[in-house]
C-alpha cells in the first residue's frame, strides 16, 4: 500500500525534532512563535506543530520553497535544526494527524502551547476473496459493498479517519489505540454475524510517528500494518507497541479478545524481512525456497517452522498464493491477457498458472474474466 502526493504551489514539509531532556511543550511553543516571527524573511509559512513530551519529539508543518529555506528559518529563529524533513501533501497530513493549522483554541493567545503528539495508530482492513465460484461472484460483490459501508460507519463511530480506500483495502488513522482496537473488533464481529464463507477479513494494526528514515509520511507504520493484515496467521494481528499502548490506556488490563494475534518484536522483524524480500522477487519465475533461506538467513527447517507459526503456510505455498493474489488484481483490471499475467506473476507457464488459480479460487482464470 502506497500513499501518493499532489504537488502544491509551494512545497509543504513535515520535519522531525528530537527534543533534549527537559524541553517541554511550552518550549516548543516558544520555538513555533519564533518561527512565525521570522518566516517572512525565508519565504516560509509555519502552519502548525505537534509536540510529544513523552517520546521527546516535535514535528513542524511548514510551507517553504525548499528544505534549505526551512532549515535556515529554524536555525536563525531558535537554533533547533530538524533531524529529518519529508515533503508531504496537506490532505494526507490532515487525514493522518487531524489538522494542518494551529487549533482554533490556541490561536490569538500569547503562546500557542499545543501538547498534542503526532503518534498515531494505523489500521489496515482488507476484504479478501477465498473462492470465485461463478454463481457466487455477484453475491460476493454485493456483500463487499455492504461491508464497505459498515467499515466507514464504524470508523466514524470510533473517531477514526479514513486516509485511503483502494478497492477493498482501507487505511484508517486513530489518535487512540483503544478506539482503533474497538473499531477493529466490531468490524470483525460484523463479519462473523453475516455468513459470507467466500469472503475473509484481514486486519492489521500498528502505531508510530509520521517522520522516520523513509521518504513518505508514516511509511514504516503503514507497511507494518499492511504486512500484518496481509500474511500473519489468523485474521487480526497487532504489533507489540499497539498491545503495550492498549494496556497503558486501559489501566494495564490485557486484551480479552483471544482471536487477536500479538506479535513480539522478533516476529515483527521477521514479517518485515519476509515481505520486503517477497515484494522484490515475487515476479521472478526462477525464485525458489532456497533463495528465501539464503536471503532471510534461515535454515530450511527454521524457515519452515517460523512460516507455519506466523503465516500458517509453508514458504512454497506462501509464495504461490502471493503470486495468485497479484494475478487476481491484474485480472480484475483486465490490462493483460491470461498468458501475459501468468508470466508477469512468476509462473512457469500459463497452463500451470491456470491449474494453481483454479485450485485456490475454484474457477479458471478464463472463466473468471468472461463472467466479470
Amino acid at each position: 500500500m502506497y500513499i501518493t502526493f499532489k504537488i502544491n504551489q509551494m512545497p509543504l514539509f513535515l520535519d522531525l525534532h528530537d527534543l533534549p531532556e527537559g524541553i517541554t511543550a511550552a518550549h516548543v511553543a516558544e520555538m513555533h512563535k519564533a518561527d512565525l516571527n521570522l518566516e517572512h524573511k525565508y519565504n516560509c509559512r509555519g502552519l502548525t506543530y505537534w509536540c510529544d513530551e513523552v517520546r521527546k519529539t516535535a514535528f513542524c508543518l511548514i510551507e517553504a520553497p525548499n528544505k534549505q529555506a526551512l532549515i535556515d528559518l529554524h536555525e536563525n529563529a531558535h537554533g533547533a535544526i530538524p533531524t529529518r524533513i519529508i515533503e508531504v501533501n496537506d490532505t494526507i497530513v490532515e487525514s493522518f494527524l487531524g489538522r494542518i493549522e494551529d487549533p482554533e483554541k490556541s490561536k490569538n493567545v500569547k503562546l500557542n502551547i499545543i501538547n498534542d503528539p503526532a503518534f498515531r495508530t494505523l489500521m489496515v482492513v482488507k476484504l479478501k476473496t477465498k473462492t470465485l465460484r461463478i454463481n457466487d461472484i455477484n453475491i460476493l460483490k454485493a456483500a463487499v459493498r455492504g461491508y464497505n459501508t459498515s467499515i466507514k460507519t464504524l470508523t466514524s463511530h470510533h473517531n477514526g479517519r479514513i486516509v485511503k480506500q483502494d478497492a477493498n483495502v482501507f487505511l484508517v488513522a486513530f489518535d487512540s489505540v483503544t478506539d482503533a482496537l474497538h473499531c477493529a473488533m466490531q468490524i470483525q464481529e460484523t463479519h462473523h454475524k453475516v455468513i459470507t464463507p467466500d469472503l475473509e477479513f484481514k486486519i492489521g494494526i500498528s502505531a508510530g510517528t509520521p517522520v522516520t528514515e523513509k521518504d513518505s509520511i508514516f511509511e514504516d507504520t503503514i507497511k507494518c500494518a499492511d504486512y500484518l493484515s496481509d500474511i500473519t496467521k489468523g485474521g487480526f494481528s497487532i504489533s507489540s507497541v499497539v498491545n503495550d499502548l492498549y494496556e497503558g490506556e486501559n489501566q494495564n488490563k490485557p486484551l480479552a479478545n483471544t482471536s487477536i494475534s500479538v506479535l513480539n518484536t522478533k516476529d515483527e522483524d521477521f514479517i518485515m524481512l519476509l515481505m520486503n524480500y517477497t515484494e522484490r522477487i515475487w515476479s521472478q519465475a526462477t525464485i525458489s525456497v532456497n533463495d528465501f533461506e539464503e536471503n532471510l538467513g534461515y535454515s530450511k527447517s527454521k524457515l519452515y517452522r517460523t512460516m507455519m507459526t506466523l503465516v500458517g503456510k509453508s514458504p512454497n505455498t506462501f509464495l504461490r498464493d502471493y503470486r495468485l493474489e497479484k494475478a487476481l488484481e491484474l485480472l480484475e483490471k483486465q490490462h493483460n491477457n491470461i498468458s501475459e499475467i501468468a508470466y508477469q506473476t512468476g509462473f512457469s507457464s500459463p497452463a500451470y498458472f491456470s491449474k494453481c488459480f483454479h485450485k485456490k479460487y475454484g474457477i479458471l482464470p478464463s472463466n473468471f474474466t468472461s463472467k466479470k
